[in-house]
């Protein structure tokens, strides 16, 4: 019987090898969590085990909200709200953490847990569709790309 609270599958990737590759992170991360709780290994390691994962969700969204960005995705202000959504509630987390108002336990891993299942296969899968799709490539915007036409050719190195 595995003892991870987060089993990765192909399943969940969405077709972009490098967001897998971080999804994977993300997963392993929180296994990790999950490890330090069950075996009791202590609060300090297992606020440094949170803090790693917020930090590296932050650089995860960073970069998915960038290929959004560069292929123009449609859904790209609702995905960017959940993300900062997510980022608001760890942060409410540590804040409590700090103040010994909260402590990690079994709820917030399953908390994260959920809402990372369910947004790489709802929300991400969509975004991995959409790019895939668009065949990877950057879409401008009409207006950007109009503005692209009317500057100087050397205005596209700036």
């Amino acid at each position: 019987m595995s003892t991870e609270l987060f089993h990765w599958t192909d399943e969940f990737s969405i077709g972009l090898q490098e967001i897998d590759e971080q999804h994977k992170e993300l997963v392993d991360l929180l296994n990790q969590l999950h490890t330090a709780i069950r075996e009791h290994h202590g609060s300090t390691t297992s606020r440094q085990i949170l803090d790693k994962l917020a930090d590296y969700t932050r650089t995860h969204f960073a970069v998915e909200e960038s290929l959004m960005r560069v292929s123009n995705y449609p859904e790209f202000a609702a995905h960017k709200q959940n993300h900062e959504d997510l980022i608001g509630q760890v942060q409410s987390l540590q804040e409590k953490l700090d103040s010994g108002e909260a402590t990690i336990s079994f709820e917030l891993l399953h908390f994260l847990k959920v809402w990372l299942m369910r947004h790489i296969n709802e929300a991400d899968k969509r975004f991995g569709a959409y790019f895939i799709e668009s065949g990877g490539e950057s879409k401008w915007s009409d207006d950007v790309e109009q503005a692209m036409k009317k500057r100087k050719w050397w205005w596209k190195f700036w």
